[in-house]
């Protein structure tokens, strides 16, 4: 199994894959400005998942706590 740490960076296919998402909903995320990202090149950006799902946690006010 392929498990991701929480300071690893990773590709946009694979920040889709971690949360649940297609790559578009990234892409327009991004263009939203809604969640942090280093942009390495036109067309490659790096995330660090846990900062996204902090900030789409902030941005949408979702709990941490998400099974009871």
């Amino acid at each position: 199994m392929n498990t991701i740490s929480s300071s690893t960076l990773v590709r946009k296919k694979q920040l889709a894959a971690a949360l649940s998402v297609s790559p578009r909903t990234v892409d327009a995320w991004i263009a939203q400005r809604l969640i942090p990202y280093l942009c390495v090149s036109p067309r490659l950006h790096l995330f660090n998942v846990e900062a996204v799902r902090e900030a789409l946690a902030q941005r949408f006010e979702i709990s941490a706590r998400q099974n009871r």
